[in-house]
């Protein structure tokens, strides 16, 4: 009898092998790790931003609507609430989106208006903060692009005969990805020039509130 059982035991699991279960339990956790990782990223980003905003501040106080848009716009970013059915969630991961699409433009308009302030771009935390920041972007849009991948890949599996048998049957579901346009709009990482035609001096002030 026992026997017996193992070999059903064996039978079952050699099926589920061939309907693709192993797959989609390997896509799964490749997926989850790679989520992991854009969070990661964006979060170092959003990190950086606090001591950006006063070291320009310190040099551009009365630049007030750029560092109000680069404040709210990582305000927007913090107050999501960033749990692991985000990414399972439409609505949620085209928010989550957004918040941070308005984020990279607010630090592309903050960084173009730094080459207003020679003294600023000549601040060496400045420099420090924008080379960690720019290398940040290029991180982000490594780990999202492996995560589109990864998406792609698992849902092809949960879609695809006969594996997507075994993924109605174990609960399986097809997932959302990163949009065309905000993959587009997230894809250009701030730049600054720090090789172009210095602007009029400008005398530095101090940090302050604004």
């Amino acid at each position: 009898m026992r026997q017996l059982w193992t070999a059903l035991l064996a039978v079952m699991l050699l099926s589920l092998s061939g309907c693709g279960y192993n797959t989609l339990q390997f896509n799964d956790e490749q997926l989850k790790a790679s989520w992991s990782e854009v969070l990661n990223q964006y979060q170092r980003r959003a990190d950086l931003v606090p001591n950006l905003v006063n070291t320009v501040k310190g040099y551009a106080a009365h630049e007030k609507e750029v560092l109000t848009q680069v404040t709210e716009a990582r305000s927007r970013v913090g107050s999501l609430q960033i749990t692991p059915e985000l990414a399972n969630d439409p609505d949620a991961l085209a928010k989550f989106q957004s918040a941070q699409a308005q984020l990279s433009g607010a630090l592309s308009r903050l960084l173009v208006v730094s080459e207003n302030y020679p003294q600023l771009k000549a601040d060496a935390n400045f420099r420090d903060l924008q080379a960690q920041l720019e290398g940040t972007e290029n991180r982000i849009t490594v780990a999202r692009n492996r995560y589109i991948k990864a998406v792609e890949q698992y849902n092809v599996t949960v879609r695809s005969f006969p594996s997507n048998l075994t993924a109605m049957a174990f609960g399986f579901k097809v997932k959302p990805n990163f949009t065309v346009e905000n993959e587009q709009a997230l894809s250009t990482a701030p730049r600054v020039d720090f090789g172009s035609a210095p602007a009029p001096a400008q005398t530095p002030k101090p940090a302050g509130s604004y």
